[in-house]
């Protein structure tokens, strides 16, 4: 019991620190330092910091994909699944480093790995099924190139994250997240989910403001 509680103290310590200052800025002593223990107790449950980071990639795809599932489950049409998506990317990306991605597949290709897997095929198809729900729903135009939208749409989620582009924009990671999902919903609905769509798109800002208030 004692093993598994410092097992996942490490890995929760470790992902809220990769989280602020990326993967490659934090070392072994960093995380040590900050729990206050010696870096050889870390060291008596991970092996190196490759597998750290390949822990705390694999719980966070996991947990991310189990509170997708759930938002799938008790959305109300297609439009309410991407608005309550986009509460599950803010919270994510308002606390992560722009760094994390680069550093992720720049220096653990085995975590990265994980990660494509998540994109290329948890996202792609829970995008492709939103779409196709929503054409039914006659809330997207029915015209739509499903798999050319759906392979667009992962792609931008990351693409934020090229230090070309996020050195270059002064909005945080979470802002530039939510302009690009309303710019990719508003460029699918019909009339009748421009109207679904707007209402949550204005419920949401007097969410905020009123917890802004709060």
């Amino acid at each position: 019991m004692i093993e598994t509680d410092n097992s996942t103290r490490i890995r929760q310590q470790a992902h809220d620190l990769f989280m602020q200052y990326g993967l490659r800025s934090v070392s072994m002593d960093d995380i040590a330092n900050s729990m206050g223990m010696s870096k050889k107790t870390i060291y008596q449950y991970f092996n190196d910091k490759d597998q750290l980071v390949d822990e705390v990639v694999s719980k966070e795809i996991n947990q991310n994909q189990l509170i997708c599932d759930c938002d799938r489950s008790r959305a109300e049409n297609a439009i309410h699944e991407i608005f309550l998506a986009m509460d599950l990317v803010t919270q994510m990306f308002r606390a992560m480093n722009p760094s994390l991605l680069f550093d992720m597949q720049k220096y653990y290709p085995k975590a990265f790995g994980k990660f494509l897997e998540h994109k290329n095929n948890y996202l792609y198809n829970v995008i492709k099924t939103n779409l196709q729900t929503g054409i039914k729903e006659e809330l997207y135009r029915p015209d739509l190139k499903i798999d050319v939208l759906s392979r667009f749409r992962v792609e931008s989620i990351v693409f934020p994250f090229n230090p070309e582009f996020h050195t270059k924009v002064k909005s945080d990671m979470a802002e530039i997240q939510e302009e690009l999902t309303l710019h990719f919903l508003f460029g699918l609905v019909t009339q009748k989910g421009y109207k679904i769509a707007l209402k949550y798109h204005q419920e949401r800002i007097k969410k905020h403001l009123e917890d802004a208030t709060n």
